[in-house]
């Protein structure tokens, strides 16, 4: 059985101790936060700690961490026995190079503690100092899921700045959809097939072939009203610009 300790209460974090917590192969030992009011509630399931000097031993320290807090984190753990092993997908994974192993284990994926997430269904990227760190990255890895893929650091942040595209200002750009609805008095839930439609169409075809819309097409009258219509001069000029982008890369 791998233990583990997890270091970081947020929706990264948290979803990784409901995960590891319940699984049969995995026993979470430990989960430190700097302020105990958000794991306290999970002293009866987990042993909790905002202290660094009273963490336990254990085969992995998951330090599901803010970007910034990683390297003095990294410097604090350093003498520790267990992997130390961060979970970011922009920090490279030289910044815990003063410990003997250490590594990366990024779930790619979007997280809210409020919503259950199935990691059968994610996408972990792993990177070790070494063959015995990465292989138990691996393990671990394994009892959760079976898409498990090995990432350099440099491929890592690539995919990360992919991840802030196809998500974050996708989701942003749900947010603009909303308030246009919102507008003029429909509800954006008349979206929801079209949007579900979108994302199942690249499980079968690559993002350029789905592409479709009036720039696609180029059709004038269609974008001008569009344009017309836009009274948030922001917004119109992110039309704008998604409707070039759109066009060029599609000549």
């Amino acid at each position: 059985m791998i233990k583990i300790i997890i270091l970081g209460a947020g929706n990264v974090g948290t979803h990784l101790f409901r995960n590891l917590n319940s699984s049969k192969k995995t026993e979470v030992v430990q989960w430190y936060n700097r302020s105990l009011d958000s794991i306290k509630k999970y002293k009866k399931e987990v042993a909790v700690t905002n202290q660094i000097k009273d963490l336990k031993e254990a085969d992995i320290y998951l330090l599901a961490l803010s970007d910034d807090v990683i390297p003095e984190m990294a410097k604090q753990l350093k003498d520790l026995k267990g992997i130390i092993a961060h979970t970011a997908g922009s920090v490279p994974m030289s910044i815990l190079n003063e410990s003997n192993n250490y590594g990366v284990f990024y779930p790619l994926q979007t997280f809210s503690k409020n919503r259950d997430t199935d990691f059968k269904n994610i996408s972990i990227c792993l990177e070790a100092s070494n063959e015995s760190c990465y292989q138990t990255l691996f393990k671990l890895a394994s009892t959760l899921g079976n898409n498990i893929n090995k990432v350099n650091s440099e491929q890592r942040l690539g995919l990360h700045t992919a991840a802030v595209f196809v998500n974050n200002f996708t989701n942003h750009l749900y947010q603009l959809g909303d308030a246009i609805c919102q507008e003029h008095n429909i509800s954006f839930s008349l979206l929801k097939p079209l949007i579900k439609e979108t994302a199942a169409k690249i499980e079968t075809m690559t993002p350029k072939d789905a592409q479709t819309g009036p720039a696609l097409r180029n059709d004038k009258n269609t974008l001008q009203k569009h344009q017309d219509q836009l009274f948030n001069p922001d917004i119109k000029n992110l039309y704008l610009y998604l409707t070039e982008s759109i066009q060029k890369n599609n000549e």
